[in-house]
C-alpha cells in the first residue's frame, strides 16, 4: 500500500537539483521554493535559516527511491553527486 506523501513531477524536479547541490544547498530566492518548503514540511528538506535549503536523511532516501529507482538501502552504481 502507497503511504508516503505524493511528490509532484516540479518537487520530484526540486528534490533532485537540490540532491545535486550537494553540501553548499541551494539559494532561496529560486522558482523552486513553494516546493523546498512544502518538502520542508514533509522532513524531506531542512532551511539552515541563512537562506538555504539542504537535503535530509529522509529526503536522500525519497530521492533514492523515486528519483534515481533505486531499492531501500542500496546505492546506484555510480552517484551522481559522489
Amino acid at each position: 500500500m502507497w503511504n508516503e506523501p505524493y511528490l509532484e513531477t516540479c518537487c520530484r524536479s526540486a528534490l533532485h537539483r537540490l540532491c545535486l547541490a550537494g553540501a553548499v544547498g541551494r539559494p532561496a530566492g529560486q522558482r523552486d521554493d513553494p516546493c523546498l518548503v512544502r518538502m520542508e514540511g514533509m522532513g524531506f528538506v531542512r532551511d539552515d535559516g541563512q537562506g538555504r535549503f539542504f537535503v535530509t536523511d529522509e529526503g536522500e532516501a525519497r530521492h533514492g527511491r523515486e528519483v534515481l529507482k533505486i531499492a531501500d538501502g542500496l546505492k546506484p552504481a555510480s552517484a551522481p553527486h559522489e
